[in-house]
């Protein structure tokens, strides 16, 4: 555990000053670039090479996606008894080495091992996304915590708005070769910054359970923490709303305002600039506020700003909704990693994010299956009105958290499992 004093005041100067800090943030500089050219390259180039066929398009999505459910809480639980610096040093090598396999294979005419690329990250993200918050855990004081955590959303909420052009750009301009090249290099120079962190504790103790019995023990702690059960409430409340609002966007531009479907690109750029501002903004008032209550602000928010969305015939008013609901996608997300790291202890922190993150996707992905359906039996209006109300019983679920004690108060777990 770094020896740094807990009672310092979260300010940027002091956030800049802990090493951990500067490293994964240069580290997430790294991984940030070589995904995005990952997903826009490889998605460009499928899409070429198999005509814009639909099926094979869709498995980039499935080789992305898919991991999350089949390896989240399996790679929450390794990280959990794997030392964590040398898990992601190890996830971003292994990663490197999978994407310059695939440039091989590309230069010998297998095509099809492009999907590999994605799959191989993707699944080694799995395991090195939860050992990056017990980083988070073990080095950065809890007053800095959701500061902390607002930097690294801000980064990502920039890339969401220029990875999109940096991807396009490097493929049309290089091709897939130096595309998949960029990638395997962005996954060495972030394991180079992160091999400079401090070296992982030393655990004297032997494990002497199995995988399987720190599974149960994983799920045990989170069903016996009234804490964490209110957060999976909200972690699938949000993300069946998003699953429902995110492919809505086309109709909406369409049907509702009467514009041509290339309109929909304003749209978009908003809702990214939105979630530039919703990460500087929740950078500032992370001084200020409780990641409970800006989470209960997200919530309101996101609920009042999707029933406008889809209320209104306004060209105007529906931008102004659609940013203000991108400004409250940065705060909902740092309040929620911020919640785990600060009520999780140390030993559970992997299984806790891998058991509440499939349930946040997997809302996502249930609403994103039925749109087609629903759309077809529900006027517009009404598809966003079910939206708002998911963000509602959100909210409804948080408030219960508001009154409740930590979850690492809370012994309900034995913890004879090292």
């Amino acid at each position: 555990m770094s020896s740094q004093p807990q009672i310092q005041a979260p300010t940027m100067k002091s956030l800049f000053a802990n090493r951990f800090v500067q490293s994964i943030l240069l580290s997430g500089l790294f991984l940030q670039l070589g995904i995005w050219v990952r997903n826009f390259a490889i998605l460009m180039f499928v899409t070429e090479q198999t005509n814009k066929d639909p099926f094979a398009i869709s498995m980039i999505s499935v080789a992305e996606f898919g991991p999350i459910f089949l390896f989240s809480f399996i790679g929450g639980t390794f990280a959990d008894r794997w030392r964590p610096k040398r898990t992601m040093v190890l996830c971003d090598l292994l990663s490197a080495l999978s994407i310059f396999a695939v440039l091989l294979a590309l230069v010998f005419g297998g095509w099809k091992a492009i999907f590999f690329a994605t799959l191989v990250s993707s699944v080694l993200s799995q395991f090195s996304q939860p050992s990056g918050m017990k980083l988070f855990k073990l080095h950065v004081p809890e007053s800095l915590m959701q500061l902390g955590m607002s930097m690294n959303q801000t980064m990502q909420s920039i890339f969401t708005v220029l990875g999109p052009i940096i991807g396009t750009l490097i493929y049309f301009q290089f091709g897939i070769y130096v595309s998949i090249a960029i990638m395997g290099i962005c996954f060495l120079l972030s394991a180079l910054v992160l091999a400079f962190l401090p070296g992982d504790q030393k655990v004297e103790t032997v494990l002497t359970t199995n995988v399987s019995a720190e599974m149960k023990m994983g799920l045990r702690y989170v069903f016996s923490n009234k804490l964490f059960l209110y957060m999976g409430g909200f972690f699938l409340a949000a993300g069946m709303g998003l699953g429902l609002v995110n492919p809505l966007g086309i109709f909406l531009v369409t049907e509702n305002l009467g514009l041509s479907a290339q309109n929909l690109q304003w749209f978009t750029d908003l809702n990214g600039a939105g979630m530039i501002l919703g990460g500087v903004g929740a950078m500032a008032l992370s001084k200020k506020i409780t990641p409970q209550k800006m989470l209960l602000i997200g919530f309101i928010s996101s609920a009042v700003s999707v029933a406008v969305l889809g209320s209104v015939n306004l060209v105007w008013a529906a931008l102004l909704a659609q940013f203000v609901f991108g400004i409250m996608g940065p705060p909902i997300h740092i309040a929620c990693n911020t919640l785990i790291l600060t009520n999780a202890e140390e030993s559970f922190v992997g299984r806790v994010n891998g058991i509440l993150n499939p349930l946040f996707m997997g809302g996502m992905v249930l609403n994103m299956s039925l749109v087609g359906l629903l759309k077809a039996e529900y006027p517009l209006i009404v598809m966003y009105l079910m939206a708002s109300s998911l963000f509602l019983i959100g909210a409804l679920a948080l408030l219960p958290m508001l009154k409740l004690k930590s979850a690492k108060q809370v012994k309900a777990v034995p913890m004879q499992h090292h």
